[in-house]
């Protein structure tokens, strides 16, 4: 009995050990401001690191932004990089629903990171 509860502490010690090379998310790459054409693809990078690798979320005006892993005919798509590609820019007279203010953010379970601001902006042709 007293040898099964030395193994058993011995191995809750190794296993936090290996907890503990764990480290929350941090941002290293930054989205920038975009100027884009209706119609057009663009890309708004992001990435992070962090142990366990974070996922990443995009929110558009403090709105979480749609992308084809929620739906697949979205023309958003999630990069693995974490970045954000648009198929196309899609805007209309009543209706700009890629234009804003965008940021991404990273997660583990040790907690989050938010990036800077980026806005994308639709050129006017």
């Amino acid at each position: 009995m007293k040898m099964l509860t030395l193994v058993f502490i011995l191995s809750c010690f190794v296993g936090s050990r290996l907890r503990q090379e764990d480290f929350p998310p941090r941002i290293v790459e930054h989205p920038s401001d975009v100027i884009v054409s209706k119609g057009e693809p663009t890309t708004l990078n992001c990435k992070a690191e962090g142990r366990p690798t974070p996922t990443i979320e995009w929110y558009k005006d403090g709105e979480r932004v749609e992308t084809d892993k929620d739906d697949p005919r979205s023309h958003r798509m999630l990069l693995p990089s974490g970045s954000l590609f648009f198929l196309r820019i899609v805007h209309g007279r009543r209706s700009k629903p890629d234009e804003g203010s965008y940021v991404c953010v990273a997660r583990n379970y040790l907690g989050e990171a938010v990036s800077r601001n980026a806005s994308l902006e639709v050129a006017c042709k």
